[in-house]
Order: C-alpha cells, then structure tokens, then sequence
C-alpha cells in the first residue's frame, strides 16, 4: 500500500509494480532489463525484474565525427529481457462453465483433454469470480479488481460512475501489455467483450481494442455473444466475415482453434527466439448454443433427470 501523502509520481509506479511483482513469480524466465544486462534479476529488487515499463530506448553506440568519413555507424546491442527458457503461455478461459460441468472435475460433459492437462498440473478449488463477463475478463486480465479497471459492469452497461465506465485505464496494465514489453509474441482469440460499445466505430478510438491493450493479434468477435454459426468477427480492428459458410461446414469454435495454430506456426517459423503468450476465449458454452447435432446426439438423454438431480 501507498500512503495517500506520496506523490503521484510514487503511486503510480506502485501500481505498476504489482501485475510485474506476479508475473515474476509465474514466470521465471523474465529477466533484468537493459541491453545485453545480467541474465538474473536486480538483487536491489528482491530478485524480480525491474518495475518500470516500457524500458528506455538504449543509447546510442554510433560515433559522429566532424566529417561523415570519421563517422561510424553501429546499430545498438539488441535488449534480451527474457531468458532462453522463458516458457510459451496458453491461457483459456471457457464461458459460463464451472466445476461442475467437466468429468474433470466430477460433472456430466466428457473432457478428457482437460483431465489430462489437470493430471500434468495442478487444479485449484477456488476461483473468484465477479458473475458477469465483462468485469471477470478485465480482472482476469490486468490482475486487479473489476472495479479498479473501470469494469464494475458489463460494456454495454457502462456509465460515468467511478469503477464503470467501461474502460481500462492507462495505469493499469494487462499481462499481454507487460509480456510484450519484455519479447513476447501476444495473440487473443475469441470472445473480447472489453471494448465500449462507443468505441466499436470503423475509425475508431481503438485503444480499448485488444491491440490497443498489448496484443499483436486478434481473431474473435467483440460483443457478448455471437453465432457460432455467423459471427460477427474482428480481425485486429477491422469487421470481417467468416472464411466460409454453415453449409461449408463452418464452426467458430474450430475457426478460433485453426487461427490460434496458425499463429503458433507463424511464431515458430518467423520467430523462434519469442516466446508467445495467448488468451484463448471461445464463446461455445455461452448462448446462443449452437453445436452440431453429432456432438449433441452423444449426450441424448443424459439431462433428463433435469438441473436439481444433476447438481
């Protein structure tokens, strides 16, 4: 905690120092800042990384001279902020579901990726959540509560009230915004549903679009809900429309899926040296419910006994 009698110069950097006080715990391959700087981090700060971001631009190693003949042209050392293990990081988050619906965790739905992911891991039986989608999104996001990144509400609800308007203010930063800022490659796929509805404009602002919020790349739709069978899509900050068609087969579901493999591809094959961070979101288990009769036809007859018998 800050005392209210330090300047804001001080307040605001404590409120920088805490997403990067986590990462550093979670991950390890974050490094000292400054280039060609130790591969461990600063002693004088605990052993994490440094608080400050964005880092400074290095200084020149350029020498100038009177003439351009005595001048010599070297390009600055390039900053490796991360080390060579520094992991990939995958980060799914399923709407309207929770512990009781994977067998993961004892529930009806078959999920047997999840339970071997759980079997490789580990699983927590707690997990705050704020109910809604928007305010949940942003916290799980930034790290913070809902209320203190303006998402007291949903977007389509905002007001001026302090705590809900909709916006993440600059003071707070997301995990893909301080992961960028040490090398990281950042992609979100999915359901958004972050961005005010003001915003949703052909020329923008676009700040409080994914890109806007430290992702390189975004492949999903921006609103509650969407079809799965006709979304309304976003490419980065432009509407686009689905690759193909329902009588093509098209499934958003497996869309997200292709593109999020097809990002991992391109980052492995352009640049192998960056690891990725990727906040996948689908909007599958939230209405409207639109899933493929095969799939359907699996569970025929397995919610008969209705939703009282099943909890």
């Amino acid at each position: 905690r800050v005392p209210v009698g330090r300047p804001a110069a001080c307040r605001r950097r404590a409120m920088h120092r805490r997403p990067l006080l986590a990462l550093a715990a979670l991950l390890p391959g974050l490094r000292a800042a400054g280039a060609g700087g130790p591969a461990e981090p600063s002693v004088a700060n605990g052993g994490l990384p440094p608080p400050d971001l964005p880092f400074p631009d290095p200084p020149s190693e350029s020498v100038i001279g009177p003439t351009l003949a005595s001048s010599v042209n070297r390009w600055p050392k390039k900053r490796h902020a991360l080390r060579k293990d520094a992991p990939n990081v995958l980060l799914i988050l399923n709407d309207d579901s929770g512990y009781g619906h994977p067998d993961t965790f004892g529930g009806p739905v078959h999920t047997p990726s999840l339970s071997r992911v759980a079997a490789a891991g580990v699983a927590y039986n707690r997990f705050h959540t704020s109910a809604v989608c928007s305010p949940s999104r942003a916290s799980l996001l930034t790290g913070r509560n809902p209320h203190s990144v303006g998402a007291g509400q949903i977007t389509e609800l905002a007001s001026g009230f302090p705590g809900y308007t909709g916006r993440i203010p600059k003071s707070a930063a997301t995990v893909a915004k301080v992961l960028s800022e040490y090398g990281y490659d950042t992609a979100a796929f999915g359901k958004w549903h972050n961005t005010p509805v003001d915003d949703l404009f052909r020329t923008g602002p676009f700040d409080q679009y994914p890109t806007g919020l430290g992702f390189r790349y975004f492949y999903g739709f921006m609103a509650a809900a969407t079809s799965q069978w006709e979304p309304r899509l976003y490419e980065n900050t432009n509407a686009i429309e689905p690759p193909r068609t329902p009588e093509e087969g098209y499934h958003l579901t497996e869309d997200l899926a292709d593109q999020a493999v097809q990002f991992i591809r391109n980052n492995r094959a352009l640049t192998p040296d960056r690891p990725f961070f990727m906040y996948f979101a689908p909007g599958g288990t939230h209405g409207p419910h639109h899933i493929a009769g095969a799939w359907a036809d699996k569970y025929k007859g397995k919610f008969d006994a209705g939703w009282e018998a099943l909890r």
